[in-house]
């Protein structure tokens, strides 16, 4: 099973990638993960990504997409894979399609979750994490069971990302949607693009994901 996660900030794609990866035993690749992942190895490459990443520049799509299809020839990656978080524009769709047909793959399925403008808003400006452990909390849909106490390590300090406001998140939302609205149209035109009401529960949004699937 072969899956990429479309989503705006705030749709929930991570949360469902996670799910889904441990409901079918695959791996879920972000691409802030795999980049961690590559600066860690003592190649040519990862010596040439560190330096881009220190200096606070973009790793360029072509770096980005030489490391994508490096790490979906590993061998977790056989069974099937979640890409969560790319591509993010229809250059990198283009790439990602040379990368699987050179792989012989040909059944992935992109799920997006379809949520309304001023949904994300208020998940986004909602959101929180604890300061010692990072863990996400949600002051709308997801506090600490106890109030003012971090569930996974009992931390009492919080922290707000500082844009994670209603300017600097509708700025935000504006760009990725500039950016994805032709990656959407690219994958509907390949008929491989399933869009999941992302407003229902995460529970609900999981069923009909992974019935979407089943059925590919």
């Amino acid at each position: 099973m072969r899956v990429i996660m479309l989503g705006a900030p705030g749709a929930g794609k991570g949360t469902q990638a996670q799910i889904l990866a441990g409901k079918f035993f695959i791996p879920k690749l972000s691409t802030g993960d795999i980049l961690r992942q590559a600066v860690e190895k003592n190649d040519d490459v990862s010596k040439k990504l560190k330096q881009i990443m220190d200096a606070g520049n973009l790793v360029p799509d072509d770096v980005v997409i030489n490391i994508i299809a490096n790490r979906l020839q590993e061998q977790d990656c056989q069974a099937g894979f979640i890409l969560d978080g790319f591509p993010r524009t229809k250059a990198q769709a283009a790439a990602l399609d040379e990368i699987l047909d050179q792989n012989n793959i040909n059944d992935v399925v992109v799920i997006n979750l379809d949520v309304d403008v001023e949904e994300l808003v208020r998940r986004i400006s909602g959101r929180f994490n604890c300061k010692n452990c990072g863990a996400s909390y949600n002051k709308f849909s997801k506090m600490p069971i106890l109030e003012g106490i971090c569930d996974q390590c009992g931390g009492f300090e919080f922290q707000h990302r500082a844009d994670d406001n209603e300017t600097a998140v509708r700025k935000r939302l504006d760009i990725y949607s500039q950016q994805t609205e032709p990656l959407k149209k690219f994958y509907e035109k390949k008929g491989n693009l399933l869009s999941i009401n992302g407003k229902q529960s995460i529970e609900k949004i999981t069923d009909e994901i992974a019935n979407a699937i089943r059925k590919k």
